[in-house]
């Protein structure tokens, strides 16, 4: 993330902070390149956290009372960068699996929502801040050089970690998250934090990131505990952020196409939206099987014709009522009146 910060900061932030939080007082005209009136005051000295390239700092990144090392600006400038890049990661990536993916005949269920689809980016957008604030301290520990991120491959244990970090990360989250999820279903627990995620039985791409603040926050521990543990480059860290949310996203959209006994795919994850209390892992089927959680998707889901049948919905709908009632008590949910005669 420091290399994120670091090209934030060139082109927004150093800018941002020596008007908003200027050294002295400076001329109205400060932000024109000409002025000579203007003195550095700033101390601080520039040490790339790139080593491939970097961007030499404008004389406006000596300007601030506070330089690009306070703790106090990092930490406003992670916030901002992970709420405004994790809704961008989010909407595009969403919107694209919506318009060319997802099933749109998903909206026909019975069990679809009234309004879902804004439900869902309503719930999303209310929680990203609070989950963008909650995972400021793991980016600080990241820049202020707390973590085993390393720079290059000269750096790292060597060539063949290059490699393996990637399986190694997805094992070590997917286990993590499957304890975190599981957790979240506690009875104690359900309630008030994951219920939320569950209100989408049919989930759309948008339901990906609506989550309550804390849920999601929770399950995105393990991705910020792996580099205080374990070596990770921080280049592949910033790709494996963007490939979580896509993954997320993946999982939500309905287009069941991994039919695979190992892989944790869109068709499991429906599994687990319907039927609640299966298929926690997030990416394979591993700790499921072991934890004796796992549930197969049903064959006809890999069927275009029948996983949208009536006698399909008609099965799902008679199981996921009896459920629940046993995990939830009453259905307090809103179902598309249009779509609601199909239960009949």
């Amino acid at each position: 993330m420091d290399v994120v910060l670091e090209i934030a900061d060139t082109f927004v932030g150093d800018y941002a902070y020596a008007w908003a939080h200027p050294a002295q007082s400076t001329p109205y005209d400060f932000l024109d390149n000409t002025s000579n009136s203007t003195q550095h005051t700033s101390t601080w000295q520039f040490k790339t956290a790139n080593p491939y390239f970097s961007f030499t700092p404008s004389k406006y990144a000596y300007m601030s009372a506070w330089d690009r090392d306070n703790i106090y600006r990092q930490a406003i400038s992670l916030f901002l960068i992970t709420w405004i890049f994790g809704f961008v990661l989010y909407f595009l990536f969403a919107s694209l699996s919506y318009f060319f993916v997802f099933d749109k005949k998903t909206m026909q269920h019975p069990k679809y929502l009234k309004n879902q689809i804004w439900l869902e980016i309503k719930q999303a957008n209310r929680s990203m801040p609070i989950m963008s604030a909650l995972t400021v301290p793991f980016w600080l520990l990241d820049v202020r050089g707390f973590t085993r991120l390393y720079n290059t491959p000269a750096d790292g244990p060597g060539l063949w970690y290059e490699i393996l970090q990637y399986p190694f990360f997805i094992l070590f989250t997917d286990a993590c998250i499957y304890l975190i999820h599981r957790g979240l279903h506690h009875p104690l627990i359900y309630k008030h934090l994951h219920k939320p995620h569950h209100k989408w039985i049919m989930p759309t791409p948008y339901a990906s990131h609506a989550f309550h603040p804390v849920d999601g926050w929770a399950q995105s521990l393990p991705y910020h505990i792996f580099p205080l543990l374990f070596p990770l480059n921080k280049f592949a860290s910033v790709g494996l952020f963007v490939f979580v949310n896509f993954w997320t996203i993946m999982i939500h959209d309905g287009e069941y196409v991994a039919n695979s006994p190992v892989i944790n795919g869109a068709a499991c994850h429906t599994m687990h939206h319907l039927y609640f209390n299966y298929n926690y892992g997030q990416y394979t089927t591993f700790w499921d099987r072991l934890g004796k959680s796992y549930r197969q998707p049903d064959e006809d889901l890999f069927q275009k014709e029948q996983k949208m049948s009536e006698e399909q919905w008609k099965k799902q709908v008679k199981e996921m009522e009896k459920l629940v009632k046993e995990v939830e008590g009453e259905d307090d949910r809103t179902y598309d009146p249009s779509t609601a005669k199909k239960n009949n």
